[in-house]
């Protein structure tokens, strides 16, 4: 009999079932696809050559994790590459915003009436930023707080909604760049929590950047498959499971999965019918002859660069696909520019661009139109440089990947309560109401992103069950 068996081998079931090797438990993973990955693949979408990420492209949790930095992923080919920029966010005027990796230099894109208030927020907390992220991502109950009292004091910040936060702000450029930093988890501005969004994302920045990783996110998703074979673990590919008499006798069983699928696998009933699937991505890649023609010169070295015209324009944006049920006109965009620091993603001289705007969940619609338009709108001539594109919106998306339920990629509402308590109200939310049962997908805390900490800390819950079982 296998100690634990893995369903699901994206980055968090990976990690999770790295973290019970390591410590010596037999593990196997099963997953439904014909390769790793989950949301962290590279795939050719549009053109030979052209290498894309159909889901996640940018990393700044990913190189911050404590899971990934505990683990030797560099021995087994990743590689972390640092754009000049870790992002830009342009304005219509054709000045930008940054998030560089200095603190001065960002705030200096404020402009003088902002740059004293974003050094006020942001650098109490960055030279005790491994300690502070530690400590929000162990989050509910996996491990003591390392530093209560600077966790308090981020609370005191974080808790309330970004739109409380940003009238320290007076002019747009911060407050635009801030309300994209909360759009990146699809929440409503004015939303329980979303100041600490913005807070992690920017902090995150300046302390080890927002890379892409060389060759694409697969690479990250290998290294941990690579990893994971070397301690013993086995991983079968194209194994879908649909009851949990599909799976051999293990003495715990845990899902990289959407709660909806764990609890028609493992026969939970209605455990989950509380759970809230949040607002859709529409989602382009492009293959591009030449780079991105931004008015902006920082957007051309950023690796990141959010689209939107103002806080009101992304927050009219986010409204319309997560609660008034309709296609934003001009939608707010996040985009990834990976070849301005990693030219083997495409063909000599060429480029690829990811791009990704908000709809409502399982929307059918096509969003192509206005996103070209809202690029043309910071990027003229965007539309002469298009070699090919690949579209996916709501159901491609879900139809990509199982726990995408309605097109939603973070696997769930990042609103409310739900941001912080998920996938239920409890101070154990990697456990079911079968003992041998656990959840460790972006459905858990700390929620959705490429950093495997959700993975970590149900590896926790469940090697603390083995060992009471053994």
């Amino acid at each position: 009999m296998l100690d634990a068996v893995v369903v699901g081998a994206g980055p968090n079931g990976l990690t999770a079932a790295v973290e019970l090797a390591r410590r010596g438990f037999s593990v196997a993973v099963f997953e439904a696809r014909g390769a790793v990955g989950g949301g962290a693949r590279t795939e050719e979408l549009t053109l030979p050559g052209f290498r894309h990420d159909p889901c996640s492209a940018a990393h700044p949790l990913g190189i911050n994790s404590p899971a990934f930095r505990a683990l030797p992923l560099q021995r087994y080919g990743l590689t972390w590459l640092q754009p000049e920029l870790p992002m830009a966010h342009p304005l219509l005027d054709g000045r930008a915003a940054v998030l560089a990796r200095s603190v001065a230099e960002t705030a200096a894109s404020f402009g003088p009436r902002d740059a004293g208030a974003y050094r006020r927020l942001v650098e109490p907390f960055l030279p005790h930023w491994d300690t502070l992220l530690r400590d929000f991502m162990s989050l509910p109950r996996t491990a003591l707080p390392r530093d209560p009292a600077l966790l308090a004091r981020f609370g005191l910040v974080g808790l309330p909604p970004s739109t409380w936060l940003m009238r320290r702000f007076r002019d747009e450029p911060a407050r635009a760049l801030f309300a994209g930093l909360v759009a990146h988890v699809i929440a409503p501005l004015g939303g329980l929590a979303t100041g600490g969004v913005g807070m992690v994302f920017a902090l995150a920045a300046h302390a080890r950047g927002w890379p892409v990783a060389r060759g694409g996110s697969q690479s990250i998703s290998d290294a941990l498959a690579a990893y994971l074979t070397d301690l013993g673990g086995i991983i079968h590919t194209d194994y879908e499971v649909k009851r949990l008499d599909d799976l051999p006798p293990a003495r715990a069983y845990v899902f990289d999965t959407s709660p909806a699928a764990l609890a028609r696998i493992a026969g939970l009933g209605r455990y989950y019918d509380h759970y809230r699937y949040g607002a859709s991505a529409f989602k382009i890649d492009y293959a591009l002859d030449g780079p991105m023609p931004w008015t902006a010169p920082e957007a051309r070295a950023a690796g990141t660069v959010q689209v939107g015209a103002s806080s009101h324009e992304i927050d009219a944006a986010l409204r319309a696909a997560s609660r008034e049920g309709r296609a934003p006109d001009a939608p707010f965009l996040i985009t990834v520019q990976p070849g301005v620091v990693d030219p083997s993603r495409a063909p000599a001289g060429k480029q690829v661009f990811w791009a990704y705007g908000h709809v409502p969940n399982g929307w059918q619609g096509d969003l192509t139109d206005a996103i070209e338009r809202q690029l043309e709108r910071f990027a003229p001539g965007f539309r002469d440089r298009v070699l090919a594109r690949a579209t996916a919106g709501p159901p491609q998306l879900a139809a990509r990947n199982a726990n995408y339920v309605g097109g939603d990629i973070a696997c769930g509402a990042a609103s409310g309560l739900q941001l912080l308590l998920r996938p239920r109200l409890t101070a154990y939310p990697y456990r079911t109401r079968h003992p041998a049962v656990f959840i460790c997908s972006s459905a858990t805390p700390p929620g959705p992103g490429v950093h495997g900490m959700s993975g970590h800390n149900a590896a926790k819950a469940v090697w603390k069950r083995l060992r009471e079982s053994s």
